[in-house]
């Protein structure tokens, strides 16, 4: 994966949420103006959502089991749950809610719509959209209130789920955001009160009408409380173009869609929050490190989450206007700051992705910190079952701070994507066992195959700081080698790591304890050539810190010199 196909859903998983995110920014840009009703910016902070009873509990709410759903709870926020069980049937319900908000407001034509085209599709308002990367230059900074989800925290462990339930999660939405959405989720994810008719004559079963006329309902709701001080046509394009986006959501994976519209210090200000799931088996160090390299203009941490370690990526989007939308008729580009963070369920196969942009990067501190909060309230729920043939891995541990961990939550397994083999423990594996313990239970049977690389463990009794045994004298039995307590260099072994080099020589002796003599050259090899560079050494009653002997004077005899001064035997500098 490039940076030039990082938005692509052929390489990344997370794309086809990126762009959902990408285009409701597009529809907050292009439909909302002065007459769009906002609420107070101070409603992003104005509930403390961990002083509420329920914070710490969320799968105690009595919300629906077989979710995605979203439900507002006084006094905390938008609770949002979603699984990985009941994805939906899948059915189709954007046309027959499109066509349901169009007679709701008495037809008409949409803005970038023609009247008697018959049929209204996002592709005639040319969505969705897809976001690029923009100039580094323009990315935001990682703010406060994310990098202080880096510290360290205890996590907590998923709540028990019952079998087949799959992995859920639960977290809460600070108030302020208006969800596209439906709150029961698209059509065969759970049980509504909403009548559903029986099957009619285009054949569209009951629980797909009851999706359709319950989001019908919904964004007329939302489009009434964004537009309630103007007339209908706004509300209505609203609406409409919300609806034709449904199919497009749910097949991204969004369980949660929403803008916001706030006014700071009379000051319009609009963002996007997107929550997703999609498959990705990679753990979060390979994810963060894959999201480091492909997206080279963006900024990666990895923090550490109440619910577990996760990766927030921050960085600088272009998204485009289309024509269609834009008031002048002509397509535009517009600088978004871009959050995201990625989370792994406990299933070890699934990642939650939660996004938010914003095209006003004044107010980006004020959107990360609700952000930050949101992330904190992330909560997840799991049966234990791993999810396909995937390895479950289940982060229990940080390295910001330890995390107890109990017996009935697996190891991580390394997930293996480039198809090299790799020796994973054996399932009576004891990682608290004493060395000895494990060389004892290491040793194969006889005649079973090894596994794994040969490695030497050495005695109890070992001292890592004896002094090292020496190298045995040129002339000593090869055949009996040193002791090597790690086994790096055997005999009859080979060297597990390639680093063992070929002998290159005799040994070289160690250095003696006391200086040794060094015997006259025998008469019959004065004539042999000599070989290396000649030493004197000095005797074992040489003192360096005698004083020096006077130069000769000028004049004086050699041979009286050399007959009263030492030898050169006795000189220590030769």
């Amino acid at each position: 994966m490039t940076q030039d196909v990082q938005f692509s859903a052929e390489a990344n998983p997370f794309a086809a949420a990126e762009q959902v995110c990408a285009t409701l920014g597009t529809l907050t840009d292009a439909l909302f103006d002065e007459r769009t009703s906002r609420h107070p910016a101070a409603s992003l902070s104005a509930l403390r959502p961990a002083e509420h009873p329920a914070a710490e509990a969320l799968f105690g709410l009595p919300l629906a089991p077989n979710g995605p759903v979203h439900s507002a709870v006084d006094r905390l926020g938008t609770v949002i749950t979603a699984g990985t069980a009941r994805p939906g049937t899948g059915a189709r319900v954007a046309d027959r809610v499109t066509a349901a908000l169009q007679a709701r407001y008495g037809g008409g034509a949409v803005r970038g719509a023609i009247a008697d085209r018959g049929t209204t599709s996002a592709a005639l308002f040319q969505l969705p959209v897809t976001g690029e990367f923009a100039d580094p230059k323009l990315r935001p900074p990682f703010a406060p209130a994310l990098a202080a989800l880096a510290a360290g925290q205890h996590t907590r462990h998923p709540v028990e789920l019952a079998t087949g339930a799959g992995a859920e999660v639960r977290l809460v939405v600070p108030p302020g955001f208006h969800p596209l959405t439906s709150p029961g989720g698209p059509a065969g994810v759970c049980a509504r009160t909403v009548p559903a008719p029986a099957r009619g004559a285009d054949g569209v079963g009951p629980a797909t009408a009851a999706a359709a006329e319950e989001l019908t309902g919904h964004l007329a709701e939302v489009a009434e409380e964004l537009f309630s001080g103007t007339g209908p046509e706004p509300r209505r394009d609203f609406a409409v173009i919300s609806a034709t986006l449904a199919d497009l959501v749910h097949d991204a994976g969004a369980v949660y869609a929403g803008v916001c519209a706030l006014d700071v210090d009379g000051r319009a200000s609009d963002a996007a929050l997107v929550v997703s799931l999609a498959r990705h088996p990679l753990p979060i160090t390979a994810l963060a490190t894959e999201l480091a390299t492909v997206r080279r203009h963006a900024e990666v941490w990895t923090v550490l989450l109440p619910a577990g370690p996760a990766a927030v990526l921050v960085e600088g989007r272009t998204v485009p206007v289309p024509g269609p939308l834009s008031a002048d008729g002509q397509r535009r580009w517009v600088v978004t700051s871009a959050v995201e963070a990625f989370v792994p369920l406990p299933d070890g196969a699934t990642v939650l992705c939660v996004q938010l942009s914003t095209a006003q990067p004044e107010d980006w501190e004020l959107y990360t910190q609700a952000f930050a909060e949101l992330l904190k309230s992330v909560q997840f729920g799991w049966d234990g079952e791993a999810a396909g043939a995937v390895p479950v891995a289940v982060p229990v541990t940080t390295a910001a701070a330890p995390v107890e961990k109990t017996p009935e939550q697996p190891e991580e397994v390394p997930v293996n994507l480039h198809g090299a083999p790799e020796d994973v423990p054996p399932a009576d594996f004891r990682p608290s066992a004493s060395v000895a313990e494990a060389a004892v239970d290491a040793e194969p049977e006889a005649g079973a195959p090894r596994k794994g690389t040969p490695v030497m463990v050495p005695p109890p009794d070992f001292n890592p700081f004896a002094p090292e045994s020496l190298p045995s004298a040129p002339g000593t039995d090869p055949a009996t080698p040193a002791a090597d307590p790690f086994g790096t260099v055997t005999a009859d072994k080979p060297d597990p790591f390639g680093t063992t080099l070929a002998a290159q020589g005799p040994a070289v002796p160690p250095p003696p304890s006391t200086p040794p003599v060094v015997p006259a050259p025998a008469a019959s090899t004065e004539d042999a050539p000599r070989k290396g560079t000649p030493v004197m050494v000095p005797p074992p009653d040489f003192n360096p810190f005698a004083p020096e002997s006077l130069p000769s004077a000028p004049g004086a005899d050699p041979e009286e010199e050399a007959a009263t001064d030492s030898g050169p035997e006795t000189s220590p500098f030769g």
